[in-house]
């Protein structure tokens, strides 16, 4: 995982975040083993406390579960994760509409770059 972390968001949050993208994408699959917190903490280059932080807000949040002595779990609720994807999806979605407003851009437009963009993706 790219653990590029900045200066500007306190860096639990963006532990959370980039672990969060991870399941909703599907690098982590319902059910996989995470590393141990000691082991991501070595892998993201932060303190393992604070790594610590982030995957107990992502168990709050239902992305996770442990397991006393098996160590912590991607959430087996596909609904949540979908749920989830679906909303990273419009969320970035209406930024990227709003940008392209405020170029001028119209709805073909907009639509056409999208289409054209999914075709060079393919």
């Amino acid at each position: 995982m790219n653990w590029e972390l900045d200066d500007k968001t306190p860096i639990y949050l963006q532990i959370i975040e980039k672990i969060r993208l991870a399941i909703i994408s599907g690098i982590y699959k319902p059910g996989d083993k995470l590393p141990s917190v000691r082991d991501l903490a070595v892998e993201a280059s932060v303190n393992p406390n604070t790594m610590q932080k982030a995957l107990s807000e992502l168990e709050n949040k239902g992305l996770l579960y442990s397991q006393r002595t098996a160590g912590r779990f991607i959430t087996d609720d596909t609904e949540l994760i979908s749920s989830l994807r679906g909303d990273k999806a419009r969320t970035e979605s209406r930024e990227y509409i709003q940008l392209m407003k405020q170029l001028g851009l119209s709805r073909t437009e907009v639509i056409d770059i999208i289409n054209e963009l999914m075709e060079e993706s393919l």
